[in-house]
C-alpha cells in the first residue's frame, strides 16, 4: 500500500511539473469595440448607413466578421484594409487621404474660395456708380430716338 501511494504521488508530482502553462483565451470582443470600426465604415447593401445602426442581414454576417477578426488580434487598420481590398473604399466613412480622393478634401475648399471670389465681384461691381454720359452722346441718343419716334407716328398716321 505504501508503495502505491509513493507511485502515485510521485506520478501526480511529474504530470503537474510537466503540463506547460495554458494561456487563457482572449475575451471574446464587446459589442462596443465591434461597433467602434463598424460606425467608420458603410452598409454593402444599404446606401448612406453606417455599418453599426443597419439592420440588415449583410451587416450582421460584416459585423460577426468583425468581431471574428478582433479576437483573432488583428487591429483596426488591418480590418478596414480588408473590407477595402474586398469591397472597395466606397465601404469607408472616411476616404483615404492619396490618389484620387485627394481631390475630396482639395477640391470643397477650392470651389468655395472661387464662389466668394465670384460673389466679391458681382457685389463690388454692384457698388460703383454707373459712369456718366457724355452730353454728345445724349443729344445722339435723343436724335436716334427722335427720328425713330417720327417714322412711328408717319406709318401710325398712314393706317388711319
Amino acid at each position: 500500500m505504501k508503495r502505491f501511494f509513493w507511485i502515485v504521488f510521485f506520478t501526480a508530482l511529474i504530470s503537474t511539473l510537466w503540463m506547460g502553462s495554458v494561456s487563457a483565451q482572449q475575451p471574446t470582443p464587446s459589442d462596443d469595440d465591434v461597433n467602434q470600426i463598424a460606425q467608420q465604415m458603410y452598409c454593402p447593401v444599404c446606401e448612406n448607413t453606417p455599418l453599426d445602426v443597419c439592420p440588415t442581414q449583410a451587416c450582421a454576417q460584416w459585423r460577426a466578421l468583425i468581431r471574428e477578426k478582433l479576437a483573432a488580434g488583428w487591429t483596426e487598420a488591418q480590418i478596414k484594409q480588408y473590407f477595402v481590398e474586398q469591397y472597395g473604399a466606397r465601404v469607408l466613412a472616411e476616404p483615404p487621404r492619396e490618389g484620387w480622393y485627394m481631390l475630396l478634401y482639395i477640391l470643397p475648399p477650392l470651389l468655395l474660395l472661387l464662389g466668394g471670389y465670384i460673389v466679391y465681384r458681382a457685389v463690388s461691381s454692384m457698388r460703383k456708380p454707373a459712369v456718366a454720359t457724355t452730353e454728345a452722346e445724349a443729344a445722339t441718343a435723343t436724335e436716334e430716338n427722335d427720328e425713330y419716334l417720327s417714322r412711328v407716328e408717319k406709318e401710325l398716321e398712314k393706317r388711319k
